[in-house]
């Protein structure tokens, strides 16, 4: 395959490794987002195929940017574009667990039963806003379900107020993925032991 590669023109290949770039940058970002919520083994297996690619890119690159200065161009572009496309990619996979917290002046203990029957655990509180009593619905939810929780709410009340965050840990509804470790580690543990 490689030689089949260094054979071909010098355009082709700028579109090849744009191409390449655009893969392995995007398969970075959701590596990176798997590693922060978690996933050990989807982190692994991303980072592999992550690195693969690059070799592949950059060998390419180094190895016939004499002929044109356009495979340089190429590789930059690849990167910049598989930044967006990386961060397409995971939002529409929406990894993890959200948070949802609305705000309704009227309408909160409906929205509470709404979100309830859709099979989300539900937290309702009453507060005080700057213009009297409202309810705070507290949810939490697969993140890809967070959209769906707020278009159900905003046909009851389009008024509402809402936040939504990605919980870091949550016990019920997802399992955290990572376990504390149950001793101190790196440099500081040099001086914390005993």
């Amino acid at each position: 395959m490689i030689e089949w590669i260094a054979s071909i023109p010098v355009w082709l290949l700028c579109i090849l490794v744009f191409v390449l770039r655009i893969c392995d940058v995007t398969l970075g970002t959701v590596r990176t987002v798997a590693i922060v919520k978690g996933y050990v083994t989807m982190a692994v297996a991303l980072g592999f195929f992550e690195v693969l690619i690059w070799i592949m890119a950059v060998s390419q690159v180094i190895s016939r940017i004499h002929e044109s200065f356009f495979l340089a161009l190429a590789f930059a572009g690849g990167f910049a574009a598989g930044n967006a496309v990386g961060i397409l990619v995971e939002r529409r996979l929406a990894m993890g667990t959200a948070v949802v917290r609305i705000l309704s002046n009227t309408h909160g203990p409906e929205i509470a039963e709404a979100v309830r029957s859709d099979n989300h655990d539900v937290t309702v509180f009453p507060g005080e806003g700057a213009e009297g009593p409202v309810t705070l619905v507290y949810a939490v939810a697969p993140r890809r379900r967070a959209r769906q929780i707020l278009d159900r709410a905003r046909a009851i009340d389009p008024e509402l107020l809402y936040v939504s965050e990605p919980a870091h840990e949550s016990f019920r509804g997802a399992a955290p993925r990572l376990r504390p470790i149950p001793h101190a580690t790196g440099w500081r543990a040099v001086f914390k032991k005993k």
